[in-house]
């Protein structure tokens, strides 16, 4: 996959403010909640590129691990290596998708197998841009020669029922240098709050995301990070949140 100009660095002055406080953020207190417009800045996105991007949470397909656990939840998933230096963006074989022991109880360990990003998500041009935002804002908190880059969209669907479970497993962390959510949609919903915590419990950051291509980044090393369930705000029909998280490591 070929370099984007426009991936090793912020386009204008406000891209670059706003990647400063980001690094800042992660440096200081662990996490850093990026407002949509200074997204939209560093991703050179308009409206009708925005629009491209959040389709593609039209073609998840179901999370038959979270369902077992009474979660309504559709995905997708993503390796890439990423470059720091030139930018270079690699999607890597599609394998299964492990966590490390120590970071998620419900599945560290757990081999789980889901289906691959489909070729249009792969080459559209915000998530490449997305990825290189990440990388740069990362570099705060690793030294990394490459980027292991796994992507995951997101959408949880609740019913009066139940099922709305962004993060079934509770107050966790991944076992990465950063962990994201990009936000990209919700319809009537209520709930979703994500909450980052230090080790010891203290609450750092809260926030209910509901304005499209606001981004919460956080140090996973250093903190802890969870999300509130969603119901339905007419019980007669389903509520759903679509997200795209996105961790990086060394590797």
């Amino acid at each position: 996959m070929n370099t984007d100009p426009g991936f090793l660095r912020p386009a204008d002055e406000k891209a670059v403010a706003a990647e400063e406080a980001a690094r800042a953020a992660l440096t200081g207190t662990g996490a850093y909640l990026m407002p949509p417009a200074d997204v939209l800045a560093c991703l050179g996105a308009d409206a009708s590129s925005w629009a491209h991007f959040a389709a593609h949470w039209q073609d998840l397909t179901v999370d038959a691990y979270a369902a077992r656990r009474g979660t309504h939840r559709l995905r997708r998933y993503g390796h890439f290596s990423l470059s720091p230096v030139t930018g270079e963006l690699r999607l890597l074989p599609h394998t299964e998708f492990v966590q490390p022991g120590n970071t998620n109880p419900l599945y560290e360990s757990v081999d789980r197998h889901f289906d691959p990003l489909t070729d249009d998500f792969v080459a559209d041009p915000v998530l490449r841009r997305v990825i290189g935002l990440l990388g740069r804002v990362a570099g705060v908190l690793d030294v990394a020669e490459w980027w292991s880059v796994k992507v995951h969209p997101f959408r949880v669907i609740a019913t009066a029922e139940g099922g709305g479970e962004p993060s079934p497993e509770g107050r966790h962390r991944d076992g990465v240098s950063l962990v994201s959510s990009l936000f990209i949609g919700r319809d009537n919903a209520t709930g979703g709050e994500s909450t980052v915590y230090t080790p010891e419990g203290g609450e750092i950051l809260s926030v209910t995301l509901r304005e499209p291509a606001s981004l919460l980044v956080s140090d996973d090393g250093g903190t802890l990070h969870d999300v509130s369930p969603i119901r339905p705000v007419d019980a007669a029909h389903p509520a759903h949140r679509d997200v795209l998280v996105t961790t990086l490591i060394p590797g």
